[in-house]
């Protein structure tokens, strides 16, 4: 869990100037990113900026790109963006944040995968 705003700030940076290794940005760091992007911009442009930031860092990490959906960053920012307005604007952002990890962070919320069509 998170002590402060800093530590979040931290991570969302290093998130965004690739400083993470691959193995180490999970999907809790993708909530915390979430969150974040969610409390300082607008929830299309938390999407806009979800999508450039992992777009980034698949590229320089050398991922397949095609473990990027546009769904699935939707689908939990939507779900973060969901948490926050219960939670209201005057939780502070470490509660929010630490209250979202422990909310959302299971692979089984996942939407399902497009199933591929038969040939």
């Amino acid at each position: 869990m998170y002590d402060s705003e800093e530590e979040i700030e931290r991570l969302v940076r290093d998130f965004e100037s690739c400083a993470i290794a691959a193995a180490d940005f999970h999907h809790r760091q993708h909530l915390v990113v979430a969150v974040w992007y969610l409390q300082t911009l607008s929830r299309a442009e938390a999407v806009d900026a979800m999508r450039a930031a992992l777009l980034r860092f698949i590229e320089h990490h050398g991922v397949d790109p095609k473990k990027y959906s546009e769904e699935i960053t939707v689908f939990w920012v939507d779900a973060v963006a969901s948490q926050l307005e219960e939670m209201g604007a005057e939780t502070p952002l470490v509660d929010k944040t630490n209250q979202i990890i422990s909310r959302l962070n299971s692979t089984a919320r996942t939407p399902a995968a497009p199933v591929a069509a038969a040939e």
